[in-house]
């Protein structure tokens, strides 16, 4: 078993970082506030699991100002994206993955600061 792999399989083993991956997973680049959002949790427990995935090779960033973007390393291995998608499929329907989709709304990821994540006091725009 290769080094990525025990890497790969610890970082899905924490349920923050398995449901901030099934979210990228099932709609793709998104900006650390909205994964905030969606979860639950604050800006600096997600800013580390983002980290810990980013350091594992299993996500990129991009910066665009003061907003950070993440997304699926798209040079993941074959056998590792699969493992990504028929994961985020299977439990698309489940709590708490469910939720989480339902409080990131309808709409497509928010890139390049075009979008606002919300609207009135204490919005963060993404």
């Amino acid at each position: 078993m290769s080094d990525f792999s025990i890497t790969f399989f610890a970082a899905l083993s924490d349920p923050t970082r398995l449901r901030a991956l099934f979210l990228l997973a099932a709609r793709g680049e998104l900006c650390v506030c909205r994964l905030v959002e969606a979860l639950g949790v604050s800006q600096p427990k997600m800013s580390r699991h983002l980290a810990f995935l980013r350091d594992a090779g299993i996500v990129r960033d991009r910066r665009a100002g003061q907003w950070v973007h993440y997304r699926v390393n798209e040079d993941l291995p074959d056998w590792a994206r699969q493992v990504l998608t028929t994961s985020a499929a299977a439990m698309a329907a489940d709590l708490p993955y469910r939720g989480d989709l339902a409080r990131l709304g309808s709409g497509t990821a928010r890139t390049g600061g075009a979008a606002q994540a919300g609207t009135g006091a204490g919005a963060m725009p993404c």
